[in-house]
């Protein structure tokens, strides 16, 4: 996937090696980024490096999100797994760059992808799966009309504790917005 994307103040870019740097890496590491993913802590840059080399082989959405001013990477965005029988795919976002948080950057990004899912690739649906606690996430897919589908009870370990992991979707709708 060699697709390139832009938007107001973002370029997408296809997430490769030469993403490669400590910056991400301290994202991996840093605690109150990946505190409700399912990857991250004690990364390297030869396990990132591992990891990048895997995305690079698999023909997948996955893109770096990129400041068009500055070209700095500020994150990561992905629709994957993509069943196109079913005209499903799964939404995936990491704003990995703290500093850049709160400037409406990981919506601007998401509206985006969205977009070009459902009117180029030609999904049907985007579904996503959210840590109940994460009051910042279930903010921005409810913002973006994400609806919740179901809530799969303790099914994740976050802090120390089990959480509820809700499930959300948003079907295209054509020109609906």
């Amino acid at each position: 996937m060699d697709v390139i994307l832009e938007s107001q103040r973002l370029i997408y870019k296809p997430l490769s090696c030469k993403h490669l740097s400590i910056d991400y890496v301290n994202w991996l590491n840093d605690n109150n980024v990946i505190r409700y993913l399912e990857t991250g802590g004690n990364y390297t840059l030869k396990m990132l490096s591992e990891y990048l080399k895997e995305v690079e082989k698999k023909n997948i959405y996955f893109w770096a999100i990129h400041l068009k001013e500055s070209d700095k990477h500020i994150g990561n965005i992905k629709i994957d797994p993509i069943n196109m029988r079913h005209g499903l795919g799964e939404y995936g976002i990491m704003m990995g760059d703290s500093k850049e948080w709160g400037k409406g950057y990981a919506y601007e990004a998401s509206d985006k992808i969205i977009q070009y899912s459902f009117e180029d690739i030609g999904l049907r649906k985007l579904t996503l799966g959210v840590v109940e606690d994460n009051i910042a996430a279930l903010t921005l897919y409810h913002k973006l009309r994400f609806s919740v589908e179901g809530v799969y009870k303790e099914h994740g370990l976050y802090e120390g504790k089990y959480c509820n992991v809700i499930r959300m979707a948003i079907f295209n709708r054509g020109n609906e917005k």
